[in-house]
């Protein structure tokens, strides 16, 4: 996705994520985005599982966006699941960004 993020992300570990509080409502607005956003998450995840590639996610909680460097070990249709079973519901994801 080539969203443009105004605002400062704040980069976090992936252990932190636990202690979010996710709003309900999804970030981007149209269906468009949303399932440009579903096929990157798709991608990343092959990307880490095949390849041992990192996925930049830019996300946000009740306090604002973050950002977290990690691998993409698996999705569902509303959750990306990270190691240890740590979760970003998809509708809270701006973007991801491969490396």
């Amino acid at each position: 996705m080539n969203a443009i993020i105004k605002n400062p992300t704040i980069l976090i570990e992936k252990e932190e994520i636990t202690e979010f509080s996710f709003p309900k409502g999804d970030v981007l607005d149209s269906e468009d985005k949303k399932i440009e956003r579903q096929a990157r998450i798709k991608r990343g995840m092959r990307l880490g599982n095949n390849m041992k590639r990192k996925v930049k996610i830019i996300f946000e909680d009740t306090e604002g966006l973050k950002k977290v460097e990690t691998t993409i070990w698996g999705f569902t249709d509303k959750n990306v699941i990270l190691k240890k079973t740590t979760i970003i519901p998809i509708r809270r994801i701006h973007e991801d960004k491969f490396y």
